[in-house]
């Protein structure tokens, strides 16, 4: 069984979803499945992001498991069910997501430019577009870029005229709108010169380190939710329809 959906071309760009995470935030509301396997309406959250994915042409995925990884794998398998082709890389100790990044090395062989999305968070984004944008800017790293109403809980992202991240404001508690990273990125293979071996974060350990060789950001005005807290995964369930109309928009 397939998907149905009409795509016209394959976007040539293996995906990298970091759905390895405990998830301890919101343990309270699910209790016995990884996070990014929390239901929203009829379906879970990652198959969400799977379809969204596929919806743009990417099929060729890779999924970093850790907690729970066998949830995942048995209910996704090989991707055939999506029309995607699905392999695994499962971290035995927590990594991290630059550490889960570097641990799927092998299964991106001969890519030179990978996508990478957080496995708790959805925006909605134009894939090929950002794909232009990063290799016009020659990028180490692009990042998709989301405006929110409340950016003091997630941490904003500076940004020169021309795209350039210029640096990193951490969470401050105080409310506001801003521009966050978003959980969308995509990647040079030259990212994996700066990523040591062993746990380590993208966000707190490679971005800030690499600056200088090109980090680009890219803003989008779609759609975004993350499902890090009760709160958050209460807001997604209350836009299912909203969110899962976004996935399958091209």
């Amino acid at each position: 069984m397939t998907t149905g959906l009409q795509v016209d071309a394959t976007l040539d760009l293996p995906a990298v979803l970091l759905v390895g995470g405990k998830g301890t935030r919101l343990r309270s509301v699910v209790s016995s499945a990884p996070k990014p396997m929390a239901a929203v309406g009829q379906q879970s959250f990652l198959e969400l992001l799977v379809r969204q994915l596929r919806r743009q042409g990417i099929r060729r995925l890779v999924m970093c498991s850790g907690y729970l990884a066998e949830q995942i794998e048995e209910k996704f398998g090989d991707g055939s069910q999506w029309d995607v082709a699905i392999s695994y890389s499962r971290e035995q100790q927590p990594m991290g997501t630059a550490g889960a990044v570097m641990l799927a090395k092998e299964s991106l062989a001969g890519a030179g430019d990978f996508l990478v999305l957080n496995g708790d968070s959805f925006l909605e984004v134009d894939f090929p577009r950002l794909f232009e944008f990063h290799r016009a800017k020659n990028a180490i790293v692009s990042m998709a870029i989301a405006p929110v109403e409340n950016a003091g809980r997630y941490g904003t992202v500076q940004i020169a005229t021309d795209g350039r991240v210029t640096g990193f404001v951490e969470k401050t508690g105080a409310s506001g709108p801003g521009l966050i990273n978003a959980g969308v990125y995509i990647f040079s293979a030259r990212v994996f010169e700066h990523i040591p071996q062993g746990p380590s974060s993208l966000e707190k350990d490679i971005f800030p380190f690499v600056l200088d060789r090109g980090v680009y950001g890219l803003e989008q005005a779609g759609l975004f939710i993350d499902i890090g807290t009760p709160e958050d995964y209460a807001r997604a369930q209350a836009l299912c329809d909203q969110l899962c109309n976004a996935a399958l928009r091209k």
